[in-house]
């Protein structure tokens, strides 16, 4: 390869590239030449070498896998978790295109609000036949329950996105409107932090546009809304199982918003509020990111396990405002483009700035007959689809033919089923170029882009994402049907500044405290600590276990069988040399985390997942013994590794309070247990020596005692010594601490239940000497820590 940028480089890069024939594509104009705003970008690629450019994208994808970002993607009934699927050359837009683009978006997005208001409202649109009634009555999204409610902001819609594509002319249409629960901003930033890092000696310098200030200006308006009371901003997720879960905590995480599940929610006199540890405390904003039918099993679907009853009840009464309005849903109909240039002349005396695609409605007879002499040409689907013109199933027709031959002729199911029926024009999309195994390829691609209504008006986000097809199809853009996505640069022709989502402070610095935590995420992290825990204790007594095998090779020995009965006690079967029981204690702990993703740092979660499939790799070939022995000594060493970033690297609010309290009961009652079972006048000989190796406390125990361990010994090293981090005593010791500083920013009583019986404990405890801890007072001291949770439980979880 020649020098970086010369002509001569460039064009023997682009040698390779070969369009699909009749594609007007995105790195080439219709006359064939080069897009000028492509250039500085291809010029610096070809200046790469293969190697380079395999390390510059090792960079993104390594960024977007430290991160954890990801997708879900659905077959049948299953979900898998799959890698963020990036293409990792931008799409590139000049400026001036992009200004073209966001005023039909921004026009667009008023347009839409304005048909939402009268769905809700007066229905002049149905009465003046601008939109077949029929359409709107028979669209599930459309619902009844909402008609008559009058948003408090004044306005239904404050956040949409828009499928865009281009043409073989290079102009651009709308494909699809998302106003329902529009996702793909958060995963837009990602795509952003990854190009960014892929061409990090390149972007800085270049003139692509930043998008911080599009989310500043969402975020103030989202704060705008709360009005004068003490109300608060959430996002409203379906939960941890739906496909952009990760998008919903990471821009909970990235806008300061609290991530709220429907079960934290209720509605009293009228009023929403968010469950938290301190009591209920009102919500007054209310990003929706599930489907509106959902949001109340009260008005709207009595099945939904995700809804809160009263949310509709809430909105009625002008108590909070909600991103889209419930109802929004309705707007994403394919057959209601067919009607939307006509309307946008109605209601706003203009045509489009940004045409749809050509679209037909197939329950009137001129229309109907048109796509019946057009077939070959058309897609035909559900009229009420909201899936993109490009999204073909079994139910959908293309060039008069369906996919599956079975189904009869197309033109008999136009004139039975019209009404329900749509027909759009067959688009070509336009092609970008993907790097494939070392080569640019033309890829069919289309764009979603974002909007927000701020107190200026619309404001159009410089960029989105683009969705990048696996092959020449344009049926395969989906990420569940192996697209790739994009980032999306809108170039300018100066170099433009960085930019943050914070602004520059008025007034004097203040410290700020952390906000609320929820119930449900302080009972997530309280779990979390838990079933970490009880994984180490398990891990501890199979290494001894395994020692003592490998050392005697018989389980008949009194003591390895006495540590076996001690593990089938708890769950874990010594046939296995790492117990299936073991490996679903550390996937608890994963789904505890993945819960409360928008509170939990990325290194700590990668440790932890990392901590779970190490334990499911060495599951699969380890052997009893020695094997096992040391696999349990490198998941006891990833599990430090673990602590050490929530203990180190986790901010002391709330939520690491609860954290450690489920750490602090947990290796408590494991203690007491081992203690139990190892220290007992009927243990077999070793067991002391067992127990001192299970509390990880052998090298000062013969420091301390340089007699042969007693009972007297162990049991005042690991059950009553406040100085060792495995005692008993310095748990409780540990436990008081956190719940005196979770009392100390309560509302609740200050001495409640769990309160008095730690300090009892505590008490008996600290004045208790070894001989008196007897087997029975370990047994009765496990159901005291059982106690001491369920008050906890009753206190600040329920």
């Amino acid at each position: 390869m020649n020098k970086a940028g010369t002509p001569d480089a460039l064009s023997r890069f682009l040698s390779g590239y070969d369009p699909l024939p009749g594609v007007a594509d995105e790195l080439k104009r219709p006359d064939g030449t080069m897009r000028p705003v492509w250039e500085p970008l291809m010029r610096y690629v070809a200046g790469k070498s293969p190697e380079q450019l395999a390390r510059a994208f090792a960079r993104g994808d390594q960024y977007l896998h430290d991160t954890g970002v990801y997708f879900r993607q659905y077959s049948g009934a299953e979900s898998t978790v799959r890698n963020w699927p990036l293409s990792h050359l931008p799409v590139v837009i000049s400026e001036n295109e992009w200004d073209g683009l966001a005023a039909g978006i921004a026009q667009r997005a008023e347009l839409l609000e304005r048909v939402m208001a009268d769905l809700y409202g007066k229905a002049e649109l149905v009465r003046d036949g601008f939109l077949p009634a029929d359409l709107i009555a028979q669209n599930p999204e459309w619902l009844r329950p909402v008609v008559g409610i009058k948003p408090r902001s004044k306005h239904f819609l404050h956040f949409l996105a828009f499928e865009i594509g281009r043409s073989p002319d290079g102009s651009w249409f709308v494909l699809g409107d998302r106003a329902q629960a529009p996702s793909g901003s958060g995963f837009a930033l990602e795509n952003r932090m990854a190009s960014s890092r892929v061409f990090h000696d390149h972007f800085p310098k270049s003139g692509v546009a930043r998008l911080a200030g599009f989310f500043r200006s969402f975020r103030d308006a989202m704060l705008g809304l709360r009005g004068p009371a003490d109300g608060r901003v959430a996002i409203l997720t379906p939960g941890q199982h739906t496909d952009t879960y990760y998008e919903h905590a990471y821009i909970a995480r990235y806008l300061g918003f609290l991530l709220l599940e429907c079960e934290d929610l209720k509605v009293q006199d009228g009023k929403l509020s968010v469950r938290t540890i301190n009591g209920p405390k009102p919500v007054s904003v209310l990003w929706r990111r599930l489907d509106s039918r959902f949001a109340d099993p009260l008005e709207l679907d009595e099945t939904s396990a995700l809804g809160t009853p009263g949310m509709v009840a809430a909105l009625r009464a002008g108590a909070m405002d909600m991103v889209n309005c419930l109802g929004s849903g309705v707007l994403e109909a394919r057959a209601l483009m067919a009607f939307l240039p006509g309307i946008c002349e109605h209601l706003m005396g203009e045509p489009l700035k940004l045409s749809n695609i050509a679209t037909w409605w197939c329950g009137q007879e001129s229309e109907r007959a048109y796509v019946l002499e057009n077939l070959e040409r058309m897609m035909i689907g559900s009229a009420l689809s909201t899936k993109l013109p490009f999204d073909i199933d079994r139910t959908t027709a293309l060039g008069g033919k369906f996919r599956d031959s079975a189904q009869g002729p197309v033109t008999e199911w136009i004139q039975r089923e019209g009404a329900r029926l749509v027909g759009q024009e067959a688009v070509t999309l336009s092609t970008t170029p993907a790097m494939i195994d070392g080569m640019l390829r033309p890829r069919p691609m289309v764009v979603r882009v974002f909007a927000t209504r701020t107190e200026n008006g619309w404001e159009v986000m410089p960029g989105g994402y683009a969705r990048i097809g696996r092959g020449g199809d344009p049926t395969a853009l989906a990420m569940q049907a192996g697209g790739s996505v994009a980032d999306v640069w809108v170039m300018s022709k100066t170099a433009k500044p960085a930019d943050t989502l914070a602004k520059a402070p008025a007034g004097p610095f203040l410290r700020r405290q952390p906000g609320l935590l929820p119930a449900r995420a302080a009972d997530n992290l309280f779990w979390l600590g838990r079933y970490v825990e009880r994984a180490e204790g398990a891990m501890r007594v199979l290494r001894a276990w395994h020692l003592r095998l490998e050392e005697h090779g018989t389980r008949t020995v009194p003591l390895v069988s006495a540590l076996g009965d001690f593990l089938s006690t708890f769950g874990h079967d010594p046939e296995e040399p790492i117990p299936t029981h073991l490996l679903g204690q550390l996937d608890a702990a994963v789904i505890c985390a993945s819960k409360v993703r928008d509170r939990f740092s990325t290194d700590g979660w990668n440790a932890l997942n990392d901590l779970a499939g190490s334990a499911g790799r060495l599951a699969e070939r380890v052997h009893h013994g020695d094997d096992a022995a040391h696999a349990m000594s490198v998941l006891l060493r990833k599990t430090a590794g673990f602590s050490g970033l929530v203990h180190e690297n986790m901010f002391r609010f709330l939520g690491w309070r609860f954290l450690t309290l489920g750490r602090a009961l947990e290796r408590a009652d494991h203690m007491a247990a081992v203690l139990a079972a190892l220290a007992d006048a009927e243990t077999p000989a070793g067991g002391l020596d067992a127990a001192v190796e299970v509390g990880d406390s052998v090298m000062t125990h013969r420091r301390r005692y340089t007699i042969e361990s007693s009972r007297e010994t162990v049991i005042d090293m690991l059950a009553l010594d406040r100085d060792n981090p495995r005692s008993i005593l310095f748990q409780i010791d540990r436990l008081r601490e956190e719940e005196e500083q979770l009392a100390a920013v309560s509302s609740r009583p200050r001495v409640g239940e769990a309160t008095r019986r730690i300090l009892m404990m505590q008490t008996m405890l600290a004045v208790s000497e070894p001989e008196q801890i007897s087997t029975r007072r370990l047994v009765r001291i496990r159901r005291e820590l059982a106690a001491i949770s369920e008050a906890l439980t009753a206190q600040y979880l329920s």
